[in-house]
């Protein structure tokens, strides 16, 4: 395997002009004066991506991500630097570029294997195991503009991996694929990586980056703020995404100057100190649902350490109670309390119901309030998750129906420590086995 880096960019920088009215754009299109702004989408980027490495590209939308990868698989050109590509390039850039809508499944595999510089005859002899690895069935023969987004992401990368490229590229293709078949791409990724291809990997799932990534680059406004370990980096980038916005400048002059918090064992062969929790007033939800109460209302949500300290950045291992209050306005029946911790992307990774083997507090009297607390340990990878909070109870004439529920109610956030570096897989969450909970009268 060569040491040679596939992927070395050097200063690579591209900008953009920007007019103030279509007006302005036409009058320059025509000759007239430009006045336009110029914005850098990416600047002064430095990258080598060296053979069986793969990359995990982070940052929030419009901080150079897609640009970046374009620059590399050539369909843009720099506005400044150079960036230098060894080896055949396969991409998965944007969902069925390179397909034509018309053709079927089996022409466009054809069509997208010669654009990725194989001839027929090579393409005939991968063909079989292209469709095998799609698992298409009979839409194989079909125009592909009756695909779901799903089969176009089959069949794409299928193509992409049969080529055996060099380089793969993957800007968030396979986040419209099934659980299912994103594992066979991860696991056909490693066997590339075995054999010496490199990746490039864009995803908002940080949990598959840091299971896929051997390094992650962070990227806000066009500029790379942190290169690392990815667990390292993703703790970063959730700093970022969610930290107070009065912390951001300070944050983000931390990071250029190189103040990423490595995730390694000390210097003396023993343990980086335990992370402790604690309460980061910028870490909250903006995507919090309340549902209509019916008799009830959940109130104060939160999550507290041992000590019933307020916390939502929490330890890896320790063990901590998400509570909540739950006001009853009407009597109500058969009540059930229950929770749910969900991943960025909506994977909902463990829930309790507090009476799952029984039919619940048999009557709750009108001005009834009952504190309701879940124990449980914080066996997460580092990441951000979220928290749901639900009523059930029974409804004459519906049966058993929400009476109240919060979703994402709150966020936390588990912090790296040199421990987590050493799991593997995505969660061991260790939930008590029982909902905690005590009733009395409103005041």
């Amino acid at each position: 395997m060569s040491s040679e880096p596939v992927v070395r960019a050097v200063g690579l920088g591209k900008r953009y002009e920007r007019f103030t009215s279509p007006s302005r754009r036409l009058l320059a299109l025509l000759g007239g004066p430009k006045r336009a702004v110029p914005h850098w989408a990416l600047r002064g980027v430095d990258l080598e991506v060296r053979p069986g490495e793969t990359v995990g590209l982070l940052g929030r939308n419009g901080s150079g991500k897609s640009t970046l990868l374009q620059l590399v698989c050539g369909t843009l050109e720099p506005t400044e630097g150079a960036v230098a590509v060894r080896g055949r390039v396969a991409a998965l850039l944007e969902l069925g570029a390179g397909f034509n809508p018309e053709f079927s499944g089996r022409e466009n595999v054809y069509l997208n294997a010669s654009m990725l510089g194989l001839s027929r005859e090579e393409t005939a002899r991968h063909f079989q195991a292209i469709v095998d690895f799609a698992d298409i069935g009979d839409y194989l023969d079909e125009p592909v503009r009756t695909y779901s987004s799903g089969m176009f992401v089959r069949l794409a990368f299928a193509v992409a991996v049969a080529v055996e490229p060099d380089l793969l590229v993957v800007d968030e293709a396979l986040a419209v694929g099934d659980e299912a078949f994103q594992r066979k791409c991860f696991a056909r990724i490693e066997q590339m990586k075995a054999r010496g291809a490199a990746v490039l990997f864009v995803s908002h799932a940080t949990a598959a980056v840091v299971q896929l990534c051997d390094r992650a680059v962070l990227l806000d406004a066009g500029e790379v703020l942190a290169v690392g370990e990815p667990k390292a980096v993703v703790a970063a980038y959730q700093k970022v995404l969610y930290g107070a916005p009065e912390r951001r400048a300070a944050l983000l002059a931390e990071l250029r100057e190189g103040r990423l918090e490595a995730p390694e064992a000390a210097a003396d062969g023993g343990r980086l100190p335990a992370a402790e929790a604690r309460f980061d007033p910028g870490l909250v939800p903006q995507s919090t649902v309340h549902y209509e109460p019916r008799g009830a209302r959940i109130e104060s949500p939160e999550l507290v350490d041992a000590e019933g300290r307020p916390v939502n950045v929490l330890a890896p291992g320790e063990r901590y109670r998400y509570r909540f209050r739950v006001r009853f306005d009407q009597a109500a029946r058969f009540v059930h309390f229950g929770m749910l911790i969900k991943s960025t992307s909506g994977v909902e990774l463990c829930g309790v119901d507090s009476h799952a083997h029984g039919e619940g507090i048999e009557t709750v009297p009108a001005g009834s309030v009952v504190d309701v607390a879940f124990p449980f340990r914080a066996s997460l990878l580092p990441g951000t998750y979220f928290l749901n909070a639900g009523c059930v109870g029974w409804v004459d004439g519906e049966g058993e129906t929400y009476l109240h529920r919060i979703v994402d109610a709150l966020a936390f956030r588990i912090d790296t420590t040199a421990s987590s570096t050493r799991r593997s897989g995505f969660f061991d969450l260790a939930l008590e086995p029982a909902c905690e909970y005590a009733m009395g009268e409103a005041h």
